[in-house]
C-alpha cells in the first residue's frame, strides 16, 4: 500500500458511545459492512482520539477492515482531542500520568466485548501508537486478542501505567501474535530499551514467528503520524504494510 494523506479521506466513521463497563467510552467506529472476520482496536497516542486517529480508522474501513478508536482517558478526559504542539503534549501526558494498567485493561475488555456484539466470531487486532502502543501490550494479554501492533511504545521495559514491573514481563500471557515497531532514532525508545525490548521477545519466541521485533532505520517517535513533524514516509509505508498484512487483506 502507498502512503497516502489522512486529510483526503473522506470520513467514514462516527462516534459511538459504548457502555459495557465502569466508564462510557466515546469511540470512533467505521464498519465498511463488508465480509470480513478481520476488526482491529485502535488505541491513540496521548493526544486523545482526535482528526489522525480516526483517519486511521476510516483507512482502515476503506480496506474492508470493521474498525473500533477508544479513548485511553476515559476518566479524565474522555473527549480528549487535542493536536500536536507543545501545550497539547503537555496536558497528553498529563492523562497518561492518571491512567493505570488496570483502567486501560477495563476499558480494552469492554471494547473487545461491543465488538464481538458487532462482528460474529471477530478476529481482533490491537493496534496502537505511542502511549497507545504501549497499552497495546496490555491488551495483548485479553486471549481474544488474535494479534497486536504495538508502534513506538515506550516505557514497556521500566515500568506500566500506574506503577507496576515492567510490562515486558506480561509476555508470557500473550497468546497471540505481537509486532513491536520502534524507530532508530527515536529518543523516547534510546538503544539500551530497544535491545530489552527486542531480547525479551526473542527470549520468549525464538523463532520469532509470532512475537517479532522491526526496528526502522532512520525513523524518529510518531513516524507513522502525517500531523506530526517526525513523520517519515518510508516508514509508514513499512508500517502500513506490516499491518495490512497482518490484517490479511493484501
Amino acid at each position: 500500500m502507498s502512503s497516502f494523506l489522512f486529510f483526503d479521506l473522506k470520513m467514514k466513521g462516527s462516534w459511538k458511545i459504548i457502555n459495557e463497563d465502569q466508564v462510557p467510552l466515546r469511540c470512533w467506529w467505521a464498519n465498511p459492512l463488508k465480509e470480513s472476520q478481520h476488526v482491529a482496536l485502535i488505541l491513540p497516542e496521548i493526544f486523545g482520539v482526535n482528526f489522525w486517529v480516526r483517519s486511521v480508522v476510516d483507512r482502515l474501513a476503506d480496506r474492508g477492515i470493521p474498525s473500533l478508536a477508544m479513548p485511553l482517558f476515559a476518566r479524565t478526559a474522555p473527549e480528549l482531542n487535542l493536536g500536536y504542539s507543545e501545550d497539547d503534549l503537555i496536558e497528553g501526558r498529563r492523562h497518561k500520568d492518571l491512567t493505570t494498567t488496570e483502567q486501560i485493561l477495563n476499558d480494552t475488555s469492554a471494547a473487545i466485548r461491543w465488538l464481538q456484539q458487532q462482528i460474529d466470531q471477530p478476529e481482533i487486532t490491537v493496534v496502537g501508537f505511542c502511549f497507545g502502543g504501549h497499552a497495546a501490550l496490555l491488551a495483548a494479554t485479553h486471549p481474544e486478542v488474535s494479534s497486536t501492533f504495538n508502534f513506538y511504545g515506550a516505557g514497556v521495559n521500566n515500568g506500566r501505567p500506574g506503577g507496576g514491573p515492567p510490562s515486558l514481563e506480561l509476555l508470557p500471557t500473550v497468546s497471540g501474535r505481537l509486532t513491536c515497531l520502534c524507530g532508530s532514532i527515536d529518543p523516547l525508545i534510546p538503544a539500551p530499551d530497544r535491545i530489552a525490548i527486542k531480547t525479551a521477545l526473542e527470549t520468549q519466541d525464538p523463532d520469532g514467528k509470532r512475537l517479532r521485533y522491526v526496528e526502522v532505520d532512520g525513523a524518529d517517535h510518531g513516524f507513522m503520524c502525517e500531523a506530526r513533524n517526525s513523520f517519515n514516509a518510508d516508514a509508514s509505508a513499512l508500517g502500513w504494510r506490516l499491518l495490512l498484512e497482518g490484517l490479511n487483506t493484501n
